[in-house]
């Protein structure tokens, strides 16, 4: 289920390490009324422009969504692991057995030392 996330997230962090020192346009068209509206968020915000602005905003909503889905993804993977574990335990090693056996034992001593 999340291999192809993960796949398609790999992908995108690779070509965006292919490409950071090259500069890539982004235009956008949208109404007069939202870009003023923009422009007096950026101001009021103190931002240098408007570009900065949008800019700022779309990368902390970039990051908000990206860690979100990454808790997701591996929220997904832990409760994988630990249903498998659960479903398919391990057989103790023969230092655990002994160390049960110790431990055991101990129990067994001080129980018959308090009586």
């Amino acid at each position: 289920m999340y291999g192809n996330i993960t796949y398609i997230c790999k992908k995108a962090f690779q070509d965006m390490r292919l490409s950071i020192d090259e500069q890539a346009r982004f235009d956008a068209r949208l109404p007069k009324e939202q870009k003023q509206f923009f422009e007096k968020a950026a101001f009021l915000g103190g931002y240098r422009n408007l570009t900065d602005f949008v800019i700022k905003a779309a990368q902390e909503k970039a990051r908000e969504i990206i860690r979100e889905k990454e808790k997701v993804i591996a929220s997904e993977r832990d409760s994988e692991i630990f249903f498998d574990a659960i479903t398919n335990p391990i057989k103790p090693s023969e230092n655990l057995k002994k160390a049960l056996d110790d431990y055991n034992a101990f129990v067994a001593k001080t129980e018959n030392d308090n009586d």
